[in-house]
């Protein structure tokens, strides 16, 4: 175990001088990119180290992880849409399958974006290869992830923000040990979230309607 977590140590630490260079920025969307499309890499640290350092940049950071997990995730959605059904069941097992399928079906895209909310550990993969299965139009998906991401991202640099990067080891054993609750937290918040967008669209409409119906009237007279 000792060993295994030396290797990670290091490994992250080679893949961040490798790409110093091209700045915190586009550096921590390759990494987004890699994590989500091949190897997995801890993303999360890398962020908080970048938040600490420019705590300034935080939305821009949010917005490149979000956007190379989005683009990333395009190989495990082709696996799951190329490969069909028999490919997601030999990995995930017919029960798991059969449970995310029909959460798929019935959610859509909430079915990925809640998921995409969920810190290390979750098997997110899983959700990415069901939408490939269940044939879930490609700009929803992602248009999913990135939501589901930047959200995430956006509130652990809060977190590393108010109380440093040690917050992210309180968080780890906090989803270890209390699941439940964050599911029900993550869903809380993107109820709030779902219910905002779908006020500000629907005083949008009405806005629209009002303003044409004062023209049409405004035509009348005239």
């Amino acid at each position: 175990m000792k060993a295994l977590k030396h290797f990670l140590v290091r490994y992250k630490a080679w893949i961040m001088a490798a790409l110093a260079p091209l700045g915190g920025v586009w550096a921590v969307f390759i990494i987004a990119l890699i994590d989500a499309s091949f190897f997995g890499i801890p993303l999360d640290p890398i962020i908080a180290y970048y938040v600490a350092l420019n705590p300034r940049k935080l939305i821009a950071y949010a917005v490149m992880a979000a956007l190379g997990s989005a683009i990333g995730s395009t190989v495990p959605y082709l696996i799951g849409y190329k490969g069909g059904e028999a490919v997601v069941v030999k990995k995930l097992g017919q029960e798991r399958f059969a449970r995310l399928h029909a959460l798929s079906e019935k959610y859509g895209d909430m079915a990925l974006i809640i998921p995409a909310l969920m810190p290390p550990g979750f098997p997110f993969k899983a959700f990415e290869l069901m939408a490939g299965v269940t044939e879930m139009r490609y700009l929803h998906f992602v248009l999913s992830i990135f939501v589901g991401r930047v959200l995430r991202f956006i509130i652990l640099g809060l977190l590393i923000i108010a109380y440093g990067p040690e917050i992210l080891h309180f968080l780890a054993e906090s989803f270890a040990h209390h699941r439940g609750a964050f599911f029900a937290v993550v869903a809380v918040l993107v109820i709030i979230v779902v219910l905002l967008v779908r006020w500000v669209n629907a005083h949008s409409k009405r806005s629209a309607a009002e303003a044409a119906e004062a023209a049409q009237a405004t035509g009348d007279v005239a």
